[in-house]
């Protein structure tokens, strides 16, 4: 049997989807699966059980796209169809069962909303598919030296969520201090490609003889090996943030022009800090415009930041 999913573009709402494909995994262990996703999601599926084809969707002018999904798709005959970007395709392909999210309730957390597509009896946690030449390739970079380790995720795909590098340096010298949560803790810095420059008010901050640079260097499950090789990751509402969730990694993640409530890192050992301002006073203000590229982080102060982080950190110490 064959199963086509369809998902997010954006590399977050894709890593919130795979604990629903891990479902379907486990309820068809034999089944062949087929994933459709956005260029910045591909490397997280790569390592799927099971998959007979991935399908990266470039946008096209006109919606294109989803008429190239359509002629590579079009030929077979799906057991079922899982759509997550409400296209409506399922419609023009031959399955048996046909699943469509319009987006979920605004009160309830991603995971929840898309576990209920399904009718799923508990939520579908997020999961990563690591490969042991994913491991190998972080420990080559990275020895272990039995120092903690603290990974930052100072970047985002909109600068509007982007809490200023300078705060997030003197968060991880707080930190990392001798009277610290984690003391002379090395630090790994993690981004996508192009957010080199993004990053480098944070690196700048950060003491270079215990900075490793992994900004731009590693494919995601990569990245997801290295970030288990953490003790604490603290980032940007980003998609980094729930891959290093979805990794089991102690992970707090910064919040402001994002609802914390629905895209929150998703688990046990996770929390959610945000700005003095809620989501909703941060739109409404004059100058807000999603267009624009400036920080809506400001209200956030390191130390709110850093009482956020040691009680995450104790709370898992203490689990």
């Amino acid at each position: 049997m064959r199963i086509l999913f369809i998902t997010a573009n954006r590399l977050g709402d894709a890593i919130l989807s795979t604990g629903l494909l891990q479902e379907l995994h486990l309820r068809f262990p034999k089944a062949r699966f087929t994933v459709a996703c956005g260029p910045a999601a591909a490397g997280i599926f790569a390592g799927m059980p099971n998959l007979e084809r991935l399908i990266v969707m470039e946008k096209l002018p006109w919606a294109r796209h989803w008429w190239e999904l359509w002629k590579k798709v079009a030929t077979r005959r799906w057991r079922i169809i899982i759509d997550l970007r409400g296209s409506g395709i399922s419609q023009f392909l031959l399955a048996r069962r046909r699943r469509t999210f319009s987006g979920g309730s605004p009160r309830h957390h991603k995971v929840i909303a898309l576990s209920q597509l399904l009718k799923l009896p508990r939520p579908a946690s997020p999961t990563v598919w690591i490969g042991e030449q994913h491991r190998a390739e972080a420990a080559r970079l990275w020895p272990d030296d039995g120092r903690p380790v603290l990974a930052l995720g100072p970047t985002a795909n909109w600068g509007g969520k982007v809490w200023p590098g300078e705060r997030f340096a003197e968060l991880a010298r707080r930190l990392t201090a001798a009277d610290g949560i984690l003391p002379d803790a090395r630090i790994v810095v993690f981004g996508g490609p192009g957010e080199e420059l993004l990053a480098k008010p944070a690196l700048d901050g950060l003491p270079p003889e215990r900075t490793l640079n992994l900004v731009g260097r590693l494919d995601l499950l990569t990245i997801a090996a290295a970030m288990q090789r953490s003790s604490l990751y603290i980032g940007n509402d980003s998609g980094l943030m729930h891959l290093a969730a979805a990794s089991g990694v102690p992970t707090l993640g910064l919040f402001g022009p994002s609802r914390e409530q629905i895209y929150g890192p998703w688990g046990e050992k996770t929390a959610a800090v945000r700005t003095d301002l809620s989501y909703d006073e941060i739109i409404r203000q004059k100058d807000y415009d999603y267009r624009k590229q400036d920080s809506h982080m400001l209200t956030l102060s390191v130390e709110k930041a850093q009482r956020a982080a040691e009680h995450l950190w104790r709370y898992c110490r203490d689990e």
